[in-house]
């Protein structure tokens, strides 16, 4: 699952104060716009910028291609529990059969069951396995989920993400998205 970036559209890459992006998917960016006011508005330093720039009768500025917020954002312990955020845990493929496609999210211990709506009992499901799977236990079904569900971390899905880059990545960017990658010699 690939997030379209226009490259023409110049989005400026928004770091933490810490120089890590504020997400990796979908990829923290913001229009080139908005990167400008908050530069106006005094709550970013500009890391890196385009050849294009802007111009007012009175003022003229290259557009900023990577800014930094100037105050820490504090991530969120704990993510949300969300369809995108199951998806994202169980990288958009299905947990029985590995499609990619027509994607819901199955309970493992049906509702019928008892099962509740849990990360640690919803996965990822293509809609052909859950018509499938139905409300038998795994079990019944001979279905098992190829990982079992748990509650990831911010972090745990900050990697996931990073799996799935957008179609496009302007070079001053690439020092900030994969910093903790081994260096080339």
């Amino acid at each position: 699952m690939t997030i379209a970036v226009s490259p023409q559209a110049l989005p400026a890459l928004v770091l933490n104060a810490d120089y890590r992006p504020l997400s990796y998917y979908p990829l923290s960016l913001w229009s080139w716009q908005d990167a400008i006011k908050a530069v106006f508005l005094d709550r970013v330093n500009i890391i890196a910028e385009y050849e294009h720039s802007v111009s007012s009768p009175s003022f003229s500025m290259r557009l900023p291609s990577v800014v930094c917020l100037k105050t820490y954002v504090q991530p969120s312990r704990n993510p949300a529990f969300t369809r995108f955020n199951v998806f994202l845990r169980d990288r958009f493929e299905c947990q029985y059969c590995g499609a990619h496609d027509d994607l819901t999210f199955d309970h493992v211990i049906p509702r019928a069951h008892g099962g509740e709506t849990t990360w640690e009992n919803v996965v990822a499901a293509c809609s052909p396995c859950n018509l499938r799977k139905g409300s038998k236990l795994p079990k019944q079904a001979s279905m098992f989920p190829s990982q079992k569900p748990y509650q990831p971390t911010v972090q745990d899905l900050h990697n996931n993400g990073r799996l799935f880059p957008p179609n496009y990545l302007h070079d001053s960017w690439l020092d900030y998205l994969y910093w903790d990658t081994e260096l080339q010699p």
